[in-house]
């Protein structure tokens, strides 16, 4: 697998803008990791010096803000325009369904299944928007907390495994092939994790969590993902002239329904600090 370290030559200035503060961001908050207490001052400071590094002009920081901004407005401003249309035609549809059934009219009928199906899609389409991530196409917090968690509260609904997933030495990828490359592993690494078939999540940053079916053993689980890892060490990752390789750590925690995910997180870290250590024995570095 190549992955090259390269950026659309045609990209406009404002995505350029936007790549480079998520940049200048994921090192400062590398950077601020070890802080006890980090004041807005010593953040404006820290994050000042990446921006100077990079030759980052942060002096119209107000407009950049205002575009970023924007483009998050203009998201919910469509799924709300797009919601409120399908609500339309759910009330209509319904209107010409029960005059339909009250006028015994088979072709009306079926002029209506056919709208219903086609929201049906449509109402689909904005569901996959509204809960994947948008680096690596795997499901988001949104997804974990709507579909698996009780309204109102951090218990799962029903029971099942979870796997939580954590890479090792990405940090020094970022800082040896730069965060375009990172962003790139990562969407390796999901792809390489969705061939469970079940799924996952991107729990923050180079974190994945994985929720199997209560029909799923924790060793089934292990074994599964286990399987992904070693092939996944056996790849040499290509940037130009060099190579280097990928592995991440894994922890595995039985759940049942009603029990805090706080909690089940919480065990299945512990049971991937073992397993941290024993990889890392093996892998010891990229």
């Amino acid at each position: 697998m190549v992955l090259q370290k390269t950026i659309n030559e045609e990209c406009s200035m404002q995505e350029v803008d936007e790549k480079m503060l998520q940049v200048i961001s994921n090192e400062t908050k590398d950077s601020i990791g070890n802080i006890n207490i980090v004041t807005p001052v010593i953040y404006t400071d820290i994050f000042s010096k990446f921006a100077s590094s990079h030759n980052a002009n942060i002096s119209e920081d107000n407009k950049i803000t205002d575009y970023l901004l924007s483009q998050k407005i203009a998201l919910f401003t469509n799924l709300q325009e797009s919601t409120s249309k399908n609500a339309k035609k759910l009330s209509d549809s319904t209107d010409k369904a029960l005059l339909a059934i009250k006028d015994k009219n088979e072709a009306t009928l079926q002029e209506v299944l056919k709208e219903t199906q086609e929201l049906q899609r449509e109402i689909e389409r904005l569901k996959k928007s509204v809960y994947k991530d948008e680096l690596t196409s795997t499901y988001n917090r949104k997804w974990l907390h709507d579909y698996c968690l009780e309204d109102d509260s951090q218990n799962f609904k029903n029971s099942g495994t979870l796997a939580i997933i954590d890479l090792n030495y990405f940090k020094i990828i970022n800082d040896t092939y730069g965060h375009i490359i990172g962003d790139k592993v990562l969407i390796y690494i999901a792809s390489q994790l969705q061939k469970t078939k079940e799924s996952v999540v991107r729990y923050g940053g180079d974190e994945f969590m994985i929720i199997f079916s209560d029909s799923t053993t924790a060793e089934e689980a292990s074994s599964k993902i286990n399987k992904i890892r070693e092939d996944v060490i056996k790849k040499h990752l290509v940037v130009k002239e060099s190579s280097f390789k990928v592995s991440f750590s894994f922890g595995i925690c039985k759940f049942k329904k009603g029990d805090s995910l706080s909690d089940v997180i919480e065990s299945a870290d512990n049971n991937m600090y073992e397993d941290k250590i024993n990889i890392k024995k093996r892998i010891t570095g990229i």
